[in-house]
């Protein structure tokens, strides 16, 4: 616990720091963590570094992250680089004659979407020019409110599991704390800031966060068993892995990035 407590502390101080700088810095902190993601999700599904299947997913999670439009380029079509991805990666089954099978192919694909368009999401919200910092804050916060919610609110009224066969320590009174928690928080931002965020958004946000992260979390616990380990990763003493730390924030982002919630 108490490597935990120190890893904890001394990242969240750098990750928080870095965010309210923002531009090039965030961008670089955002990028490491999508390189260091996809090579723990290679590693869990059992893919050599440099097979192809890797190298291809690899470049696909660079694209979809990249912000091409900051480097004075025009960026793809999202669906276009998707297709692409998927063409080259079934081409490989073909002339490989099966060797690298199409689940292998289609594994790849699911992670350079999920890490890729993940962290990019985060950079296109914290990147906006319509109050940036304040709505990756706001998103962060309702995030976090929604861990710290479920986790104390288990402890102390948790009886009732909420799916035992993928996370057998969660709660339905852990989880319904954690959406109060994040809703809380995210209407304090909107009384906060009343000509930046409405109370309603403000609750379809805290909602999102909150719905969507603890799902994040799921499917990251649900993939994790059938790979039969623990952590994706070790990269953090005490918390394991970068996917582990981020389900939730891959998750939730796009999602408010798809629905308009954020005001970009």
């Amino acid at each position: 616990m108490k490597q935990r407590i120190i890893t904890g502390l001394i990242g969240g101080a750098a990750f928080i720091a870095l965010t309210v700088l923002g531009g090039w810095f965030y961008f670089a902190l955002l990028l490491l963590l999508a390189i260091i993601g996809f090579v723990e999700y290679r590693r869990m599904n059992g893919v050599a570094a440099g097979h192809p299947l890797s190298l291809l997913g690899f470049a696909g999670t660079l694209v979809l992250f990249i912000p091409w439009d900051e480097f004075g380029l025009d960026s793809p079509a999202a669906i276009h680089t998707i297709w692409l991805l998927l063409f080259l990666l079934l081409t490989v089954t073909v002339v490989t004659k099966n060797v690298i099978t199409i689940d292998g192919a289609a594994l790849m694909l699911l992670g350079a979407i999920y890490v890729g368009y993940g962290f990019h999401a985060m950079f296109e919200v914290r990147n906006a020019d319509n109050h940036g910092l304040l709505t990756t804050c706001m998103a962060f916060g309702a995030i976090w409110a929604s861990d710290i919610g479920a986790y104390f609110t288990g402890r102390a009224f948790g009886k009732n599991k909420l799916w035992p066969s993928i996370s057998p320590n969660k709660t339905i009174e852990g989880s319904i704390g954690g959406v109060v928690l994040s809703l809380a928080i995210a209407v304090i931002f909107a009384l906060a800031y009343p000509d930046i965020i409405s109370v309603g958004r403000a609750l379809l946000i805290g909602l999102v966060a909150a719905v969507a992260g603890q799902l994040g979390d799921l499917i990251q616990s649900a993939y994790k068993r059938v790979r039969g380990i623990k952590d994706t990763g070790s990269i953090l003493p005490g918390h394991g892995g970068v996917l582990d730390r981020c389900d939730s924030w891959l998750v939730v982002f796009p999602l408010l990035v798809m629905t308009g919630l954020l005001p970009l």
